[in-house]
């Protein structure tokens, strides 16, 4: 990278290379777990309306549990309580893999899918770090929101790469077996880092209640519900469908290629200094991740979905950076983690909806028939960004925020573009 490049800059900062490294080893189960429980079952089981019934459930865990492990973060701070979360969570894993080894009866494997759902959100955790460093600094917060959509993606291609590749080609549990090992070795390493963990706001601190009550961030969590159910539907489909074309370890490929394309587009949007409404430019990239999921009903082979899906990843990161930039606008400082996490949230129960969906369909249709799912998932998503965008703009003002001056500014511009 170039010396003027904005990652480079934001590295500067102590501590930040340590903590983003054990950030990427703390969310590689968010591209492994569900894609891993779907193959293990798959590959154990033929039934793939129980593959996605049992995905679906661990994300609607994590949706619930999540927001109020990131609660008591931001009361407590990151140590105190996520490490006995990950700990209850790889209690879980354990019980979900041991019980679809032996062939336990199904409940089994729903009662430890929901256990599971204690696991963190350590993307949530890293991005406070960063919002802690460069609160002030929104050049440098921008990069940091970049470089972690960055991150994201390249879990999501090198995850299920492995998690595909080792319960095809090793043992079933093998997949979801090394994501849950994966997390034990983010979160512990990340909670050793003092340093840079954000100062907990004790209870008196947290007025208002919730941080979903803001009406800005309901509106985001509720269009990434349906946004969520694309990565969820893709995720069933497409390894429905590599395994129809006779090359279901292909799958893990084809889904790298998606995140590749989200990846790419990070990078390059990172670098840019943009400027004009931010709640706009979220607009956008919501519409063109919708218009994205068309050319998959005309699908037919392999290559073509490699492509389409490239072209489809374009516009995610972009639009997971201005959203995470609309959260820190949204929510107060001392609800920073909890906003950031119902992010999450949302898009893990549309996660859950879409991969339980499209497992039904395909079961039902064949394969082919399951793209339809995330393109309707993709007009939902636009239309409640549509029916939402005047709570986005403009945005309030937040206490003891250091963006006030530029919200400022950025109030009267999206008061005037309107």
């Amino acid at each position: 990278m170039p010396s003027s490049s904005p990652y480079r800059a934001i590295f500067a900062a102590p501590g930040a290379k340590e903590f983003s490294a054990a950030g990427f080893l703390g969310r590689m189960p968010l591209s492994m777990a569900g894609i891993g429980v779907v193959t293990m079952v798959s590959e154990l089981t033929g039934r793939y309306g129980l593959a996605g019934a049992l995905s679906a459930t661990l994300a609607l865990s994590a949706a619930v549990i999540g927001p109020q492990i990131s609660r008591l973060v931001d009361r407590h701070g990151q140590r105190r309580v996520l490490r006995p979360a990950t700990l209850m969570a790889l209690a879980a894993v354990c019980g979900l893999l041991l019980s679809a080894h032996r062939g336990w009866p199904d409940w089994t494997l729903f009662v430890f899918a929901a256990a599971s759902g204690c696991v963190p959100s350590v993307g949530s955790m890293v991005r406070a770090r960063w919002a802690a460093i460069y609160g002030d600094s929104p050049r440098e917060l921008h990069a940091a929101y970049a470089w972690e959509s960055i991150v994201d993606e390249i879990c999501f291609i090198v995850g299920p790469v492995i998690s595909i590749g080792l319960s095809t080609s090793w043992f079933p549990e093998a997949g979801p077996l090394l994501a849950a090992c994966f997390l034990a070795a983010g979160v512990f390493s990340l909670t050793a880092q003092r340093a840079t963990e954000p100062v907990p706001h004790p209870r008196g601190h947290h007025t208002g209640g919730s941080a979903l009550r803001s009406r800005g961030l309901q509106v985001l969590v509720a269009t990434f519900m349906a946004t969520g159910a694309i990565f969820g539907a893709i995720d069933v489909v497409t390894v429905a469908f590599a395994e129809d074309e006779g090359h279901k370890g292909a799958a893990s490929l084809v889904l790298a290629v998606y995140a590749a394309g989200s990846c790419l587009a990070g990078a390059v949007f990172g670098v840019l200094r943009l400027s004009g409404p931010v709640s706009r430019r979220w607009l956008w990239g919501i519409c063109a991740i919708a218009v994205s999921m068309i050319p998959l009903q005309l699908v037919g082979n392999l290559p073509f979905l490699a492509v389409a899906l490239f072209v489809a990843g374009l516009a995610i990161a972009p639009t997971m950076v201005t959203t995470m930039a609309l959260v820190e606008r949204h929510v107060p400082r001392a609800h920073l983690t909890e906003g950031m996490t119902w992010v999450s949230t949302g898009l893990a129960v549309g996660v859950a909806l879409g991969s339980s969906a499209a497992g039904w369909v395909v079961d039902a249709a064949g394969a082919r028939a399951g793209y339809a799912v995330p393109a309707v998932a993709g007009a939902l998503a636009a239309a409640v960004a549509f029916l939402g965008y005047r709570r986005l703009r403009p945005a309030p003002q937040r206490e003891g925020s250091g963006a006030d001056g530029r919200q400022d500014r950025e109030d009267r511009t999206e008061q005037r573009v309107a």
